[in-house]
């Protein structure tokens, strides 16, 4: 899996300050992507050891709330492994005090049907494509048609 940002400083996706990662791939091509650059699977630099080891040191920082996985497409098949390895170290590390938010374009129904056990460690996941004539300001997604969908408590003052 390759990644084409990692800010360890986020006050953009998701409540808190965050750590967030944005992977490499994504064959969804939602019309209006904000993200173009991140559709092929090779942009970037490559995910290794080093790299989950620099985003486990940014999350021991007390003020930092939790890590934000946005992509790309974090649940393309050849990512999901990775994120699912990475999510599961961030809670075996952590536990509850760090949460984990993941941004997929795929819909509700199809997290649940092929994500797997990646959904026993991510807390908030934002669900559907990007439609570009439903697009608006809304505060963690892009159009009215997707979903914010919390899967554990995360001690969160609002909902999207």
């Amino acid at each position: 899996m390759n990644y084409i940002g990692l800010n360890t400083c986020d006050m953009s996706n998701g409540d808190g300050i965050r750590v967030s990662i944005f992977v490499s791939g994504c064959t969804l091509h939602c019309k209006g992507c904000f993200n173009k650059e991140s559709w092929d699977f090779n942009a970037g630099l490559p995910y290794t050891s080093e790299t989950e080891n620099m985003i486990l040191k940014a999350l021991k920082d007390t003020h930092v709330k939790g890590l934000s996985i946005l992509g790309g497409e974090p649940l393309e098949p050849a990512n999901l492994p990775i994120v699912t390895k990475l999510c599961k170290r961030v809670k075996d590390t952590f536990g509850d005090t760090k949460d984990i938010w993941l941004w997929t374009g795929h819909t509700p129904t199809q997290v649940h049907a092929n994500a797997g056990s990646i959904l026993d460690y991510v807390d908030v996941i934002i669900a559907g494509p990007f439609i570009e004539h439903l697009k608006g300001n809304y505060k963690y997604y892009g159009s009215r048609n997707q979903k914010c969908i919390w899967l554990h408590s995360v001690g969160a003052s609002e909902q999207a």
